[in-house]
């Protein structure tokens, strides 16, 4: 069920929002786990016993990794949980993309074709920054699993984020105000969402086909076409990141944003400090600066941006062009850092 659809605007939103208002706090959560769990299952029907098979797994391993007195005990436990999700994650993402690997190299397996279970990268990388969060003592496992299974369900960012870290969002799942000023400002948001959504990228989609199909290529076509395809998956996300934003605002909610006018930037390394911001801040919190971030020598730096941004293409999808383009943007990040960008800081802005 896509925000932008008319089941999703005209009957589920509208009685979600009424029964979510209309009950006592204490039942707003349940309320909020029991509509996302419909979402899901509304194009997932087979998927939901996964995802209730991810939030019962969480819930019981935070409880125990911040049961654990032993902290070595409780380092492995973590490490258990977080690559239990990890393995559903590659199954069910990138299962075919190895066995396919494996038969080029002349392997013959025969492909399983799962279907993606929908939201998988985003509640999956949810879930283990959880379960980090819980053993670095971070913040307190949660003790009710309404509310836990609320916050990886919810409904808003499961389609395409932001990634919602629950260290951020703790305190507003179990206490939080609605007013009437909130919900409009997130209406607000929503529909400023969807207005990119559909009068934005939807019309450059369809520009990108005809530029695509045309008989009579050019210059001037393919320069109009990478314009307007760069304009098209800005206004896509953003629009989506929007309205998920909207959406957790008329819930109670704070999201972070995620998407902070990245084509203005002047760097690379500022650009994806700006585009997607969740993502490459989730990258940097539990990847980059676990192996080490800046404070290691050079060479281990370098070999730690190739491994975030190579994770972060597979992230994107279970390709080798994804893979590529990660390892692309990594060599970029790598240059720029430690080759020419000092030169490029001291240009006028207009030629960063």
């Amino acid at each position: 069920m896509l925000f932008s659809s008319i089941p999703f605007l005209f009957y589920f939103l509208p009685c979600t929002l009424l029964c979510y208002y209309i009950v006592p706090f204490r039942w707003k959560n349940f309320v909020l786990l029991l509509f996302s769990l419909v979402f899901y299952a509304w194009g997932e029907p087979i998927y939901i016993l996964l995802m209730l098979v991810s939030i019962v797994l969480g819930y019981i391993e935070g409880r125990l990794i911040e049961r654990q007195q032993d902290q070595k005990k409780a380092f492995w436990l973590t490490v258990f949980s977080c690559g239990l999700h990890i393995a559903f994650l590659i199954y069910f993402k990138y299962a075919d993309f190895l066995l396919d690997t494996l038969r080029f190299a002349g392997v013959s397996i025969p492909l399983l074709k799962l279907a993606l279970p929908l939201g998988i990268s985003f509640y999956t990388f949810q879930l283990i920054s959880y379960l980090i969060d819980v053993y670095q003592k971070r913040c307190a496992a949660q003790k009710s699993f309404v509310v836990f299974g609320a916050y990886i369900s919810m409904f808003p960012q499961l389609i395409a984020g932001p990634i919602v870290r629950y260290a951020d969002i703790a305190k507003q799942l179990v206490e939080r105000k609605l007013s009437l000023e909130q919900s409009a400002q997130g209406m607000q948001r929503f529909v400023i969402g969807l207005s990119k959504k559909v009068l934005l990228a939807n019309a450059l989609g369809e520009l990108c086909l005809v530029l695509r199909a045309t008989q009579v290529p050019s210059v001037l076509n393919y320069w109009l076409y990478a314009l307007a395809f760069a304009l098209q998956i800005y206004f896509d996300f953003s629009g989506y990141s929007d309205m998920a934003i909207g959406l957790g605002r008329m819930f109670g909610f704070e999201f972070k944003k995620n998407f902070d006018v990245p084509y203005i930037s002047k760097s690379i390394t500022e650009f994806w400090r700006r585009w997607h911001i969740s993502l490459s801040s989730w990258f940097r919190e539990y990847v980059y600066i676990p192996l080490g971030g800046n404070h290691v020598t050079i060479s281990r730096n370098i070999v730690n941006l190739l491994i975030v941004w190579m994770l972060t293409g597979m992230w994107h999808g279970a390709a080798w062009n994804f893979i590529v383009w990660g390892i692309y943007y990594g060599v970029v990040l790598v240059l720029e850092k430690y080759v020419w960008g000092a030169i490029v800081d001291r240009w006028p802005s207009v030629l960063q």
